[in-house]
């Protein structure tokens, strides 16, 4: 829970900055440049001005970016008082006509950068094209945003149901955090989808209706699934004709107890080992371990039990009078279930 509050907290803060304080700088830019004209004496106008100030210049040569994802390439260019300076245009020379040595172009700069060129194949904008630029931030600020806002909802659905279930995850939270996640995705689509800010927040807004209705219809499904006081998982064991080394370890008051971290099932054999092969370091169970019942972890659990990324299962057990707890992931636990021998019936 504790890291679920630190996540979110930490994304909903940079949400926070790009969304009230980047994206609009980069609005701002846009229409900044979208109402700027021309210069009216370009040659004696301010390399930093917010008025569009173009100047001829003479393709010295291209060069072709690399480790970039979309096709794009440098533009080396002399201007007329000789100043040779370089711009990255989208696209690649063969499809511009008119981007080889010794054409003659247009550069347009606007507040000291070329933000497009006049090419023989027309007009072609540079990376430095403030049209549109909020795109990044508001798609990282709503992605964050609504990413942080998931943790901190499904860290809170945790604490309400911790008053009334000792399971380590609960139903509650899976479907908050599940719901923020889709959301999330939607809000980082929705600036390439539309036109303007105004009309992602809409569709992201849309977004939210219709994932808070979809979780509103699981809501009645996933609590007759969980209700009842009785969480035991009901596997088959496994039919064991050769060992298996999995993730698990075997925890409690016993000497075969081990933080290893893989367990080794075959017939008749449950061991613990810190080998990922499971040749080496073996510490085998007795036969005296027998299986209780398995169920999903509990917060109530020895602490360093594992999670598994939220698989783990956990196999109470007995040695004698001694609980003992076997935890590994779900899908290995009818191989447990094999080398112990099935769990007894109620």
């Amino acid at each position: 829970m504790r890291p679920g509050l630190i996540l979110g907290s930490a994304f909903t803060l940079v949400a926070a900055w790009l969304l009230l304080v980047t994206t609009p700088g980069s609005h701002a830019e846009e229409r900044d440049f979208r109402a700027a004209v021309a210069c009216p004496t370009p040659h004696n106008a301010r390399s930093g001005s917010d008025c569009l100030r173009t100047v001829p210049a003479v393709i010295d040569r291209t060069e072709k970016v690399t480790r970039s994802k979309t096709a794009s390439y440098w533009l080396y260019i002399t201007e007329a008082d000789g100043t040779a300076t370089r711009t990255r245009v989208n696209g690649s020379p063969r499809e511009h006509p008119g981007a080889t040595a010794g054409e003659n172009i247009e550069a347009t700069y606007w507040r000291g950068q070329i933000r497009y060129v006049d090419l023989a194949s027309g007009r072609h904008h540079t990376n430095a094209d403030p049209r549109r630029s909020y795109r990044i931030p508001l798609t990282l600020g709503l992605g964050l945003g609504l990413y942080g806002a998931a943790f901190l909802a499904g860290a809170a659905a945790m604490v309400r149901a911790m008053r009334r279930s000792v399971k380590a995850h609960s139903w509650q939270a899976g479907l908050t955090i599940t719901g923020g996640t889709v959301l999330a995705a939607f809000g980082a689509l929705a600036p390439w989808l539309t036109d303007s800010i105004a009309e992602a927040l809409q569709l992201t807004g849309l977004a939210t209706v219709v994932v808070l209705a979809l979780c509103a219809l699981a809501v009645p499904f996933l609590r007759r699934r969980n209700r009842g006081g009785d969480d035991t998982i009901a596997l088959r064991p496994s039919v064991l004709t050769e060992e298996r080394c999995f993730p698990g370890l075997i925890m409690g008051e016993v000497p075969y107890a081990s933080g290893a971290g893989y367990l080794i099932a075959g017939p008749g054999l449950l061991a613990t080992t810190p080998d990922p092969t499971g040749v080496f370091h073996r510490k085998p169970a007795p036969r005296t371990l027998t299986p209780l019942r398995l169920r999903p972890p509990y917060l109530t659990d020895p602490a360093g039990r594992p999670d598994y990324d939220g698989r783990a299962v956990v196999l109470e057990c007995e040695d004698n009078g001694v609980p003992v707890l076997v935890v590994t992931r779900k899908k290995d636990a009818p191989a447990v279930l094999g080398a112990l021998g099935p769990v007894p019936a109620e």
